[in-house]
């Protein structure tokens, strides 16, 4: 008999509770391509209820770099409390505009940031659209995460520095509503971007973290590595590194940049596929955000020492 899969690797986290999922939510946005479409998924029942903005990756499948994507996240986050929205940027392979004549395609960089804006502009309106939600928001608490490319708006959003590579303008895409980020394998420094990306992602070329002083939880895994984005094997862990605290860093042994599936369930281009990692990742983000937009939760305390307690840990944190 198989050993089955766990919803958070022994990470201490509460009963999970019923969620409803409500898509899409559209919202008009003046000078944008198309409307901003978002999913969000809540806890049934309860209120004060804080929020997370979930920004999906610059992905190669069709559909998870969507709405549609990240359910292992969205969907556990929501059980244990946290309302989550998802936007559908504008790199979205759904919306075929990757190759638009557009000085910020593919990546739509500044756009992606400008989409986590616009919704909490207009949580109450988001609220209002989905039915038994309206005033059961906290719009103090709330917290931004991303993979990947959604790692790099999060730091945006978190005050990483950025220019414009049109002429070299720097560009403030920081919000002080975001009291807490998650970069999930998020790029990292401009300094030691590898010539491939510097031509295709030249936005990535600017990055810099001085700036970063949101408090903010990055994780990485241990194995990723992509020699068209930098050599260094370390580079995905800048946003920790290179920025001032308060920061944490989660490094999950074995993981590759698919962080042991987070994107979706049971999907093939997922090299590292590891449903426990995924439960250790999502827990652990859970307990940091607890934490952090909780100031006195002992959440984080007791995440971490779980993971340490491990026989094999699945990763390892550190802190500054």
């Amino acid at each position: 008999m198989s050993t089955p899969f766990t919803e958070a690797a022994g990470i201490p986290v509460g009963d999970p509770t019923p969620v409803t999922t409500f898509s899409p939510v559209v919202l008009p946005v003046p000078g944008r391509a198309v409307d901003l479409r978002i999913k969000v998924s809540a806890p049934a029942t309860g209120g004060d209820l804080p929020v997370i903005l979930l920004s999906h990756g610059h992905g190669p499948s069709n559909f998870v770099s969507s709405l549609h994507g990240y359910g292992p996240l969205a969907d556990f986050w929501a059980a244990h409390g946290f309302v989550v929205i998802q936007p559908t940027h504008l790199d979205s392979m759904t919306l075929g505009l990757r190759e638009a004549d557009d000085p910020e395609a593919p990546v739509y960089w500044r756009s992606r940031a400008e989409d986590m804006r616009h919704i909490l502009d207009h949580l109450d309106r988001i609220e209002a659209a989905v039915p038994g939600l309206g005033g059961r928001l906290d719009h103090s608490r709330i917290a931004a995460a991303g993979h990947s490319m959604g790692g790099h708006t999060v730091g945006l959003l978190c005050g990483q520095g950025v220019a414009d590579p049109a002429d070299g303008t720097p560009v403030d895409l920081s919000d002080a509503r975001v009291g807490a980020g998650v970069l999930l394998a998020p790029p990292g420094g401009g300094e030691d971007l590898a010539a491939f990306a510097s031509e295709h992602l030249s936005v990535l070329k600017t990055t810099d973290f001085a700036s970063m002083t949101t408090p903010a939880l990055v994780v990485v895994g241990e194995n990723d590595h992509n020699p068209a984005f930098s050599d260094r094997k370390d580079w995905h862990a800048d946003a920790y590194h290179l920025s001032p605290g308060p920061k944490s860093l989660l490094t999950l042994f074995g993981a590759e940049h698919g962080l042991g599936g987070v994107a979706m369930y049971d999907g093939a281009e997922t090299t590292d596929e590891n449903p426990e990692r995924v439960a250790a990742l999502r827990a652990l983000v859970w307990a940091y955000l607890r934490t952090t937009l909780y100031p006195g939760d002992s959440a984080w305390a007791e995440a971490t020492a779980a993971l340490n307690a491990m026989p094999e840990p699945l990763g390892a944190v550190e802190s500054k």
